[in-house]
C-alpha cells in the first residue's frame, strides 16, 4: 500500500503520520468552508470521516454549548480524534466512534448540522451515504460539505490515480445526489480548487 492510500483509510505508523498532516493542511479549507456554516450556541454536530479530529475541535468552539460527534471507519483516525478532544469528551460533549456512513448507529433527526471535510471522495455508493446523513438530521438541518478538489482541474485526475478508491466529484454531480436524497435549497461556494457545498433538510 502507498503512503498517500492512508488519506482513504489510514491505517499503522503510516495512516497515524497521515491523520497529523490532515490536521495541519486540510486547515485553511476548513476554515473557509466552516464560514458558510451557521450554528446555535447549543447544536448538536456531526462530523463524517471525522479523521484526525481537527475539524471536531473547530465545530466545539463554534457550538460551546452543544455536542458534537465524530464517526470515522479508520481505528487510527477515530484514536486520534480522541485524543485531540479528550477535553471535551471527559466533559460528555463530545463522543468519536468507528463505523460507516453508509450505516450509522444514530438516531434519526438528531442532529442540527452534519459535516463532511475532504472526504466524501471515499464514501461507498454515495446516494445511500447521502440518505443516511439526511436521515440523521433533524427537518432544517444542514448539511455542509467542504472538498479540496472540485473536479475541475488536471491535478485531480493525478490524485484519483494516486489513491485508490478515490472520486472527486463536481459541484453539479453532487447537488444532483444531494437532491435526490431529498436536500434542497443547495447551495455552491467556490474558491479556486475549493468547493463547499451547504444543503438543507
Amino acid at each position: 500500500m502507498s503512503f498517500f492510500e492512508n488519506t482513504r483509510k489510514p491505517v499503522g505508523l503510516g495512516g497515524k503520520i497521515m491523520v497529523a498532516m490532515m490536521n495541519l493542511g486540510h486547515s485553511p479549507v476548513a476554515r473557509w468552508g466552516l464560514r458558510f456554516l451557521e450554528l446555535t450556541l447549543d447544536a448538536k454536530v456531526l462530523d463524517c470521516g471525522c479523521g484526525g479530529g481537527a475539524n471536531i475541535k473547530r465545530l466545539l468552539k463554534k457550538c460551546p454549548e452543544g455536542i458534537v460527534k465524530g464517526i470515522d471507519y479508520s481505528h487510527v483516525s477515530v484514536e486520534k480524534s480522541k485524543k485531540v478532544n479528550e477535553a471535551a469528551i471527559a466533559e460528555g460533549r463530545c463522543t468519536v466512534l468507528q463505523g460507516s456512513v453508509t450505516d450509522m448507529i444514530f438516531a434519526g433527526d438528531w442532529f442540527d448540522a452534519v459535516t463532511a471535510f475532504e472526504t466524501v471522495y471515499f464514501w461507498p455508493d454515495l446516494p445511500q451515504c447521502f440518505r443516511e446523513v439526511y436521515r440523521v438530521l433533524k427537518p432544517g438541518g444542514t448539511l455542509l460539505i467542504c472538498n479540496e478538489s472540485n473536479g475541475d482541474t488536471d491535478k485531480d485526475k493525478k490524485w484519483t490515480e494516486i489513491i485508490g478508491g478515490m472520486t472527486i466529484y463536481k459541484d453539479a454531480e453532487l447537488k444532483t445526489y444531494l437532491e435526490q436524497a431529498g436536500f434542497h435549497d443547495v447551495q455552491i461556494h467556490k474558491k479556486k480548487s475549493w468547493l463547499c457545498i451547504t444543503a438543507w433538510k
